[in-house]
């Protein structure tokens, strides 16, 4: 299969970068000596100001997206607290996110719940909280557009074509990919991408979520609160997920293979144009 990034997209995968993978020996199915490349697995610390708040396995590209997106997600840093620096230490894998005024985390923090993804799938106190009366914007969402981001996306060279064991995500609008994160964790994935929309001001209201991912009740929590009012993925659904995602108005669309794909949620605003 050819594969071209797409000229719309403003961060790509970087397959080529040498940090990120290493190469490996083995042998094949008939004992055949290989030579592959895998993809890499380091810790970064995310501290909030002073405070040290978690350790994240991750391929160790965009730390500082990385460290806002996941504090942003977690609700850790929210739209009107101040961002006044961001600090990344390569060399004691740390990243420090500053903000004006010392924030709420520490509440936060004393309601730590494990969830069900992989890497780093921690959510700080009530995994609904921020979604009572959160109103979706009712954007369209065009079956020839996600057709034509599914062959974009999988033609762009990526580490996932490169090396496999990796989740990717992709702020879509309308038929173009315009951001496209990776990591071992698709949580990982996602907050590179809220921090990026953070960074650079971008709005949320008409874009698409894609995802690699499960569609798990996080990923739908996750999506609803970026204010994101479409998720697209590959993969299947869980059945909190579906249901939480139709109680806010989150269009969802799972199992995305070439043309076809399962829509179990928003079907109503799903523009069926595609031939």
């Amino acid at each position: 299969m050819s594969t071209e990034t797409p000229a719309s997209l403003r961060v790509a995968p970087r397959p080529d970068d040498p940090r990120l993978t290493r190469g490996v020996t083995g042998r094949d199915q008939s004992g055949a000596p290989v030579d592959l490349r895998v993809v890499e697995e380091r810790p970064l610390t995310i501290y909030l100001n002073s405070r040290e708040i978690v350790t994240a396995m991750t391929i160790g590209d965009h730390p500082e997206w990385l460290g806002l997106g996941f504090l942003v997600n977690q609700g850790m840093v929210r739209a009107a607290d101040t961002v006044t620096g961001i600090d990344y230490d390569e060399e004691l894998a740390t990243v420090v996110v500053r903000t004006a005024v010392e924030t709420d985390h520490e509440a936060k923090l004393a309601r730590a719940t494990r969830t069900s993804g992989c890497a780093v799938g921690t959510v700080f106190g009530d995994m609904m909280a921020g979604l009572e009366g959160l109103t979706l914007p009712a954007t369209p969402l065009h079956v020839a557009d996600l057709q034509a981001l599914s062959a974009a996306i999988n033609r762009t060279p990526s580490l996932y074509l490169e090396a496999g064991a990796i989740h990717g995500t992709c702020l879509c609008h309308g038929p173009d990919p315009l951001a496209y994160f990776e990591d071992v964790g698709r949580h990982n994935a996602v907050d590179k991408l809220a921090g990026w929309m953070r960074m650079e001001g971008v709005a949320p209201g008409d874009k698409t979520l894609y995802t690699t991912g499960r569609l798990t009740s996080e990923m739908i929590i996750k999506c609803a609160l970026m204010g994101i009012p479409s998720l697209v993925s590959r993969s299947g659904f869980t059945a909190w997920g579906v249901e939480i995602a139709r109680q806010v108005g989150l269009t969802v669309i799972g199992r995305m293979k070439g043309t076809r794909f399962v829509c179990l949620s928003g079907a109503d605003r799903v523009v069926w144009d595609a031939a």
